[in-house]
């Protein structure tokens, strides 16, 4: 049962990285896509190492980011992060 549940609970993180929350629409301020922002999003998105995400929400801050949801994602360490990740895909640019 311990077991069963821990997948759940990995499989809604998984759910949360890539979808965020669906009840709190979020848009990237197209100042914020600083092009070390782009450069470091692609990187972790083409080697699927996304131990960089607190330096993204540096960088995106550094920017002019104000937007909570975006940069608590990004500092979030309990929190998986994979190809698809929506704060990646928004620095992207990708829908």
């Amino acid at each position: 049962m311990a077991a069963r549940q821990a997948e759940h609970s990995a499989q809604a993180g998984l759910l949360r990285d890539i979808f965020g929350n669906p009840f709190r629409s979020v848009t990237l301020s197209p100042s914020w896509r600083a092009s070390t922002a782009v450069a470091l999003a692609a990187q972790m998105y083409e080697s699927r190492d996304f131990s960089a995400m607190p330096i993204l929400a540096d960088v995106l801050q550094d920017a002019g980011c104000d937007n909570a949801d975006i940069l608590d994602h990004c500092r979030d360490a309990d929190a998986p992060h994979v190809r698809g990740c929506w704060v990646a895909d928004l620095v992207l640019g990708k829908e």
